[in-house]
């Protein structure tokens, strides 16, 4: 199985690699997005902001390529934090900004629901997983996982909601739609059971 891991300087690519070399695969770190017509599966990372996500994957040429991927060639693709908010038709960090449009919604900035809700929101944090989806699969519900992050994805329509966590009343950290995933944690910092998501989603 050929896994690239997109790189668009926003990314803790180190860690992500290693977690799927456990995994059993030898993931490709590139960034060439030619790259993309030799992959089995792709893993869209990202640390940092909306707006500096999308002008690299635009200046670097992978959103277009990365669109064509997933929809023209069905490839299957993970967003991991940042890399799942760029699956959104748009943010609104530093003012509107287009996203890769993959998964119908927009990314916002969390609304504390009073002064004890710090943000970001950093830490291990609880994952209630929706019904019969292959991306929780094995997966006790309710387990912990780690997030950091200030923004989270809402999207437009119940049924690409995979799991939510309860903080800030209750957010979006999983969603899919397809052969696109996402998720607001890091797999790659959450133990056993991060890995068990990776596992899953190099089997879809």
């Amino acid at each position: 199985m050929s896994v690239l891991i997109v790189d668009y300087n926003l990314s803790n690519l180190g860690s992500i690699r290693r977690s799927l070399e456990e995994c059993g695969v030898s993931p490709v770190v590139s960034d060439d997005p030619g790259k993309l017509k030799t992959a089995n599966r792709i893993v869209l990372p990202g640390v940092g902001s909306f707006t500096d996500g999308m002008a690299n994957l635009r200046k670097l040429g992978w959103a277009s390529a990365l669109q064509e991927a997933v929809w023209e060639d069905r490839i299957p693709l993970l967003g991991i934090c940042l890399g799942m908010q760029l699956l959104a038709e748009k943010g609104d960090e530093g003012g509107t900004v287009q996203g890769l449009g993959l998964i119908p919604g927009e990314v916002q900035r969390f609304v504390p629901e009073d002064s004890s809700t710090r943000i970001p929101h950093v830490g291990w944090n609880e994952v209630r997983k929706a019904a019969g989806n292959r991306l929780f699969e094995g997966i006790p519900d309710s387990l912990d996982f780690y997030f950091v992050h200030s923004y989270h994805f809402i999207p437009r329509r119940k049924e690409h909601i995979l799991s939510t966590t309860p903080y800030c009343g209750n957010f979006v950290s999983a969603i899919g739609v397809g052969n696109i995933f996402g998720v607001q944690f890091h797999p790659e910092k959450s133990g056993r059971p991060g890995f068990q998501i990776l596992k899953n989603f190099l089997k879809v």
